[in-house]
């Protein structure tokens, strides 16, 4: 059974890493694998009778990295002896997502210890309740961005004290370049040895660790570049101390400011590079943080405070003004109005009455209410958001398959060009001196920067998607954010997308009575024009009546009898069927349609008394958006079901100069086709299930995240709350994070390929070029960070 995981993976320092990682996962047996550099994840798609999440675990980990696991303590209730404690563990145990599972009958707990990102405490919870049994988390899990703080706090912490033993070094190196006077002590071998030896090797023991574990399963990243470098720093300055003893006036040549120096200063960039990534996940800590903390839940007839693990379907929770709705579901009691900006960006408050539902975390404005949950933990509507937004931000454009490429082979060609350095420097360029040659080969291997391809694309990525989320533009993936820019024609499905999809009567043409009858009758019909009248007379005020008779004739209206009166509703056909001349009313009907209504005749006992005109009205946001789109260069068609004189009517009013009318749904699909085989790059934009295919067919399907959840699925992109300005703005984001992908890789590519020709000439002291290497890294995040600031409005 095809499944899929996320793996949080440790140990990676460069591109080399994720690449190799990717490369050896997709070589399992139906297994496809996007690791991703930026996030530390692995989104793994995976056969679960050929493999297993443990198997990919240890597979991770024969390579030298680590697979975060998270530990969760649970109260369990409803054991009464042994067999029960060790019925849950077995089960637990067997779960493909837990490492291990501990429990306890004494203590009523039990400890698991599950793959990080591969599920969450509610899913155990489940798994102990499905087994007929009750639990509760004991103590909150740890938060991921408190772990990142106290990872940065630990960074931040060796850096500091890398610096305070590498700045005595650092005053010997300044003497040679600035001719300064110190004691002479400072110059002593054995001095210096006492200072750069806790920074070669304990402080910097991380990249000695690392070096082993990648040269151990045949791969090589950084920490090789970086091991190799400063050891041969430090080891050739070793040996020239050695050469002092017994010989007093030897005057060494020592680089043990070299190794000390470089090794701080590439900590200085991790720990720059991890403090930017921090902020690269704001978008998604800002919709984490939109969650409510608690629900208020009536058990026992009683309101109890619970954690939201333990808000469960069907439960019915008590919600006052001010408080955030914690879940999805449905009001049973009570009314009131609730702010939905966070889901559709609308900023006046909803009216809701019983019966309506209600989305987990918006905010309850102003009425007590009582509500049923519907959607709970990751089945919610914000989890849902969360979880298209963490697929985003771990997902890999195409654009990034080059880099990933040449990421791979980047460790050993930096080896071989500074081998080849050294060799031509000791034979050619100074005969038979090693030092000029060392110097220049720790120089190359010291500059390479494998971190900076690494970071180009999925940095941007990140940042962009979590800027569109903060906008409410939901990309399924990396390669969707990168495939819109390419866009030039959109086609837009008229209702529900540039109209509301919610007719309105817009003319009436008879008296009280008459809108009674008309009112009154309709409301035997589930027909959205029906639902439409009915609604107008309410807002009215007119009191309806139920009908004696009802019967629909299909392509033509509604005939009812109300109090002995005959009443017919419809359109012409109708009328001359029933031998009622409509002669009077056809300029009337006409000039209706040509505004894009649909007109109908209201006839009573045989005499019309009456026209109504009913409008699906265009969305008011609708002309500005087909504005920004045409003025980018985009060809905008709309396409419907409709008949062509309505559909002209809506298109004239939006600003849409080409318009495909009268297509059956199955026959949008097609139209998408012929678009795509005139060589056009297609969007589609829809709303409802006969959409799907066409969003799926498109190069990128849009959906309007008011419409259907298949519609949603189908499509590649979602626009939360079903502004169209926001089309034109998912098409500039794409553009401007694109741009940024290019520059990334630009400022990566160019900075190694001009970097490492410098080096190697001997024109960059190998602290220089670990300076340049650290900062590299920071350039790219920092450069990603702006698409947070980019205008596309």
């Amino acid at each position: 059974m095809k499944q899929q995981v996320n793996l949080s993976i440790e140990g990676m320092t460069c591109a080399a890493c994720s690449a190799r990682i990717e490369k050896v996962l997709n070589k399992m047996d139906s297994v496809e694998a996007q690791v991703n550099l930026t996030t530390e994840n692995a989104a793994v798609n995976y056969d679960s009778d050929k493999v297993t999440v443990q198997d990919l675990s240890e597979r991770i980990s024969k390579l030298g990295y680590g697979v975060r696991t998270e530990l969760s303590e649970f109260d369990v209730i409803g054991m009464t002896c042994a067999a029960c404690s060790s019925r849950i563990e077995k089960v637990l145990n067997k779960q493909p997502d837990i490492k291990s599972a501990t429990v306890n009958l004494t203590t009523e707990s039990a400890a698991v210890e599950y793959y990080s990102g591969s599920m969450d405490s509610s899913q155990i919870i489940e798994r102990i309740r499905k087994l007929g049994y009750d639990a509760k988390v004991k103590a909150d899990e740890n938060n991921k961005a408190d772990a990142k703080d106290a990872a940065l706090k630990k960074k931040k912490y060796k850096l500091i004290i890398s610096a305070l033993l590498s700045l005595p070094l650092l005053l010997t190196m300044l003497t040679h370049l600035f001719d300064l006077e110190l004691p002479h002590l400072f110059m002593n071998p054995w001095f210096q040895l006492a200072f750069a030896f806790p920074v070669q090797f304990i402080i910097g023991w991380q990249f000695y660790v690392g070096a082993y574990k990648n040269l151990r399963s045949g791969g090589a990243n950084m920490d090789v570049l970086v091991a190799l470098g400063t050891s041969a720093a430090f080891f050739y300055s070793l040996y020239e101390a050695f050469k002092t003893i017994g010989n007093p006036d030897y005057m060494p040549h020592l680089y043990f400011e070299t190794s000390a120096v470089l090794i701080t200063l590439i900590l200085f960039g991790k720990y720059l590079e991890a403090r930017a990534k921090t902020q690269t996940t704001r978008a998604l800590s800002s919709l984490l943080n939109l969650q409510a903390k608690e629900a208020r839940v009536i058990r026992n007839n009683e309101e109890v405070m619970v954690p939201m693990d333990e808000v469960q379907v069907d439960d019915v929770l008590v919600i006052k003004p001010g408080e955030k709705i914690p879940v999805d579901g449905v009001i049973i009691k009570g009314n009131t109005s609730v702010d939905e900006s966070m889901l559709t960006g609308e900023s006046i408050p909803v009216e809701k009455n019983i019966e309506d539902s209600v989305i987990g975390a918006t905010m309850n404005k102003n009425g007590h209410i009582l509500m049923k949950a519907t959607k709970v933990g990751r089945d919610t509507a914000l989890q849902s958001i969360i979880k298209v937004v963490e697929q985003a931000q771990g997902s890999k454009a195409p654009i990034q398959r080059m880099a990933d490429i040449i990421s791979g082979y980047f460790v050993p060609i930096v080896i071989g060009i500074a081998l080849l350095t050294f060799a031509i420097w000791i034979l050619f360029v100074t005969p038979g001196e090693f030092e000029p040659a060392l110097v220049a080969a720790i120089a190359v291997l010291v500059i390479a920067c494998p971190c900076a391809l690494g970071l180009a694309t999925p940095t941007s990525i990140m940042v962009g998607t979590g800027r569109a989320a903060e906008q409410g533009i939901l990309f399924k993936g990396g390669e969707h954010l990168e495939r819109t820019h390419e866009i030039n024609t959109i086609v837009l499905d008229k209702t529900g997308t540039v109209t509301k999809g919610t007719p309105e009567v817009t003319d009436f043409t008879g008296d009280a009575e008459t809108l009674m009858y008309l009112a009154s009758s309709e409301q035997a019909s589930e027909h959205p024009l029906a639902t439409a009248i009915v609604d107008y007379a309410k807002r009215q005020h007119i009191e309806l009546q139920e009908t004696e008779q009802f019967s629909a004739i299909p392509g033509r209206g509604i005939q009812t009898e109300i109090n002995h009166h005959q009443i017919l509703i419809g359109n012409r056909k109708l009328m001359t069927d029933n031998s009622i001349g409509v002669q009077d009313y056809t300029d009337e009907m006409s000039r209706y349609e040509n505004e894009g209504k649909t007109a109908m005749i209201i006839a009573i006992d045989q005499r019309i008394r009456a026209l109504v005109a009913v409008q699906d009205t265009v969305k008011e946001s609708a002309a500005q958006a087909i504005k920004a789109m045409k003025d980018m260069g985009i060809e905008v068609i709309m396409l419907t079901g409709d008949n062509q004189l309505t559909a002209q009517a809506i298109a004239h009013s939006v600003g849409i100069d080409e318009v495909i009318a009268q297509v059956l749904p199955e026959e949008k699909a097609d139209k998408i086709k012929e678009l795509q085989a005139a060589g056009h790059k297609v969007a589609m934009v829809g709303d409802g299930v006969n959409d799907a295919p066409a969003l799926a067919l498109a190069d990128i399907g849009i959906a309007i995240g008011t419409g259907t959840e298949v519609a949603i699925e189908a499509a590649d992109v979602t626009i939360l709350g079903g502004e169209l300005t926001l089309i034109p703005e998912a098409i500039k984001l794409s553009h401007a994070t694109i741009r940024n992908i290019k520059q990334n890789l630009g400022f990566a590519f160019g900075y190694n390929m001009l970097g490492i020709p410098i080096a190697a000439l001997g024109l960059l002291a190998p602290w220089i070029a670990g300076a340049a290497m650290a900062l590299s890294s920071v350039s790219v995040v920092s450069n990603a960070l702006r698409l947070k600031s980019v205008k596309i409005k």
